[in-house]
């Protein structure tokens, strides 16, 4: 089993299915490997149609069973960060290298490589594979399958999503909100920066109040809080404008985040953005009626909720024992399955500082692991 999980992890790094490009390829190679042990299939797309998420059952139909979920796409690299080619595995030390070995394709190719025992199994209840587009550049493709699952169903007991814990169980993590503010002034020469309206400028004040508002989240955390760090934070992650130092900016946009510790911070920081961005705006307009600064969502994802009841906790506990439930600072789709009904754990192979990274890699040990644990998970939906 081992032999086949990793040769099908060799297959899914090869699909360069970097965020927000094209996923079918990946989605056919997984669809073929489903419907041959008879899996039920159904695919919801992008509004463009070039990427895809997969929902497949395998058992009986209906409500109830588990998800086994994961992302289908990757970060994007920059090849000469990397010893190896990225998008070809390289077995070393016990280890696969490759974009994505570690986030999150190590867990889908378990998955995948199980699915025929699965199959042979007479489950008593359903296993689903649930396998998701754009995770990594906003969420886009966790809600669409999520919806049809609530209008058509089925629905769920509880879901496993696979990201890299190093076999630790995670219950809870922080809200996942990113953003994109465009600042659009008007341009002029350097020499008569009064006539113009600096989009670079006003974009920095922009950020001189999210970092405000970011110190003033420290006091707002609860006393309870169990993340590291314990607070909402706040973080901007790249900004663009202008043309050249003679010229006076006339376009400015920058991609922010925020990590919510509870919902009242995100609201409380949305308000007091608006409120800046107001009074900027009235500002940039005594010069420029044009001017403006907008705020677009990219994704507003709220945290996954520590419940001790939880299902998804429980049938941890059954597989693993009476195993500690961790929580961490960045997001996942399980705060997505959770809002939609279906109580969700993060747990699967590889480590998340490996995440991201050149040379990412996950063990083949953990990969072992992650096996014998799904293994037993099919067991107990024996009939």
């Amino acid at each position: 089993m081992l032999d086949e999980t990793l040769a099908i992890l060799d297959d899914l790094i090869a699909f360069e299915t970097v965020a927000l490009t094209p996923n079918l390829d990946l989605v056919g190679y997984c669809s073929e490997r489903l419907g041959a042990v008879g899996a039920d299939i159904r695919l919801t797309h992008s509004g463009d149609g070039t990427r895809a998420n997969l929902f497949a059952t395998i058992g009986p139909s209906g409500d109830g069973g588990i998800v086994l979920s994961g992302h289908t796409d990757v970060v994007p690299v920059d090849a000469g960060d990397w010893s190896t080619p990225p998008f070809e595995a390289y077995h070393r030390d016990g280890r696969v290298y490759g974009r994505g070995s570690a986030d999150m394709k190590g867990f889908i190719a378990c998955v995948l490589a199980l699915a025929p025992r699965f199959a042979a199994l007479s489950l008593g209840r359903p296993l689903h594979v649930a396998l998701t587009f754009d995770e990594e550049d906003g969420f886009h493709g966790a809600p669409i399958l999520l919806d049809d699952l609530v209008c058509n169903g089925p629905r769920p007991s509880a879901a496993i999503i696979g990201e890299p814990t190093g076999m630790e169980v995670v219950a809870a993590h922080k809200g996942c909100y990113e953003y994109t503010t465009t600042v659009t002034g008007r341009s002029g020469h350097s020499s008569e920066p009064g006539r113009a309206v600096n989009a670079v400028q006003y974009a920095t004040r922009f950020i001189t109040g999210l970092m405000e508002l970011g110190a003033e989240m420290t006091d707002r955390a609860p006393a309870s809080s169990p993340y590291e760090p314990a607070p909402t934070t706040m973080s901007v992650g790249t900004i663009t404008g202008g043309q050249a130092r003679c010229v006076v900016a006339d376009r400015c946009s920058l991609e922010w985040e925020m990590r919510p510790v509870q919902r009242t911070d995100a609201d409380h920081v949305r308000t007091r953005l608006a409120e800046l961005e107001d009074r900027l705006t009235q500002e940039m307009r005594l010069v420029h009626p044009g001017a403006s600064i907008r705020t677009e969502v990219v994704c507003e994802v709220d945290g996954l909720e520590f419940d001790d009841a939880s299902p998804a906790l429980g049938l941890m506990r059954s597989l693993l024992g009476d195993t500690p439930a961790g929580v961490v600072s960045y997001g996942t789709e399980a705060g997505l399955f959770q809002a939609a009904g279906i109580p969700a754990v993060v747990w699967g192979p590889g480590h998340i500082g490996q995440a991201h990274r050149p040379d990412e890699y996950v063990e083949v040990d953990d990969l072992g692991a992650c096996l014998a644990v799904l293994a037993r998970l099919g067991d107990s939906l024996v009939r």
